[in-house]
Formats: structure tokens, sequence, C-alpha cells
């Protein structure tokens, strides 16, 4: 694994003012360093991106089959209502692993259910940031 696409959905944006009692105090750009820099660690080049609309995220997943080996992705709350993203994993034909901050199994109950988890290869939830870095992590290993 060479490449990776670390794809951040609706609100993420938010994160360190958004519910950090919940989703953490780093803000989007600090997750972003530490993941690169892990990356780098790793011999693997990591790109970032979030967006806020359904479209974008499916965009960003199409250009991913141009460069990227795996994607970590956090639907966020898209991961219970898009069948356009479950779509979109299927035919992009590379790995995803599907990754949450928060415990979405232990949250409300329309939270418990991803539309996107049974076409990933994974899917982690519930350890913060650290989530995305076991992401990358089951991504490597696949290589």
């Amino acid at each position: 694994m060479k490449n990776i696409l670390i794809l951040h959905g609706p609100n993420l944006n938010l994160l360190g003012k958004r519910e950090p009692e919940i989703y953490g105090e780093h803000t989007l750009d600090e997750i972003n360093q530490k993941l690169i820099t892990i990356g780098k660690d790793k011999g693997v080049d990591i790109r970032a991106v979030q967006a806020n609309g359904e479209g974008a995220l499916v965009d960003a997943l199409q250009r991913a089959t141009l460069w990227a080996d795996g994607v970590v992705f956090n639907p966020a709350g898209y991961s219970h209502t898009s069948i356009a993203l479950r779509d979109a994993i299927t035919a992009i034909q590379i790995p995803v692993v599907e990754v949450h901050l928060s415990n979405i199994y232990s949250r409300e109950a329309f939270r418990n259910k991803s539309l996107i988890a049974p076409v990933c290869i994974g899917s982690i939830s519930g350890f913060g940031w650290r989530s995305y870095v076991f992401g990358i992590q089951a991504l490597i290993s696949l290589s």
C-alpha cells in the first residue's frame, strides 16, 4: 500500500468545536497532520479530503481510482443514509475501510446501521482520531 486517501464526510470540518465530548478536541487539520506523519513513517503517501456534500464525496472516491491503493473513509452521517456512497465504493474496486470517531453502535438507534459497512473490507469505530490510524494499519496489512 503506497497511497491512501483519507476521506472525511460531512461536519468533520467542525472537529474540535462540535461536541468534543463525543468527537474529541482535535481539529481536522491536527488529525490530518498526524495521519500524514504516520503515513510517512510507514512509507505511505496520505492525502486527506473533506467534503460536506454527498456528490463531492462520490467524486473523491472516483478520483481515488487514479492514484490510491486504498481509502480510509469516515462517511459520518451519510453512513446511515447514502446508497450513492455505497454504490461508489462498490464501483471503484479498491479497498475501503469505514471509520468513525465515536462508537456508532452505542449511540442513538438510527446510527446503529451502516449502509456503507457491508461494501467495505472492514469497519472501525469508537477510538477517536485513532480509528483512522487503525484503518491505515489495516490497509497496509493487506499489501
